[in-house]
């Protein structure tokens, strides 16, 4: 993403290295092939955190789930949080750096 007079602003990326390091695109203006693939990444991050609050809601409401269940479901909320903070971070640096 390029600002007023032409400063370049990296994009966080919806994922890291494989030593866990964020991923950062620069000198793009939206429109490329990694930039789209970027955001089809998030919107999918952001599809599956739907399906895990529905299915942590679920597991929360039984009574009879087990330690397991909730274990599972904790661990699935938690990577989905990450995930959401990650695409929101991205983006409210994006509005920030075009309001510039």
């Amino acid at each position: 993403m390029v600002g007023p007079a032409g400063i370049s602003h990296p994009r966080l990326l919806p994922w890291t290295t494989p030593d866990g390091k964020p991923c950062y695109l620069s000198a793009d203006h939206g429109t490329s092939t990694l930039s789209r693939l970027a955001d089809d990444v998030e919107a999918a991050q952001l599809r599956s955190g739907e399906q895990v609050l529905v299915g942590a809601r679920a597991v929360l409401a039984d009574a009879k789930a087990g330690e397991r269940a909730v274990r599972f479901a904790l661990t699935r909320a938690v990577e989905s949080l990450g995930d959401a903070l990650r695409v929101a971070v991205s983006r409210g640096e994006r509005i920030e750096a075009g309001g510039r």
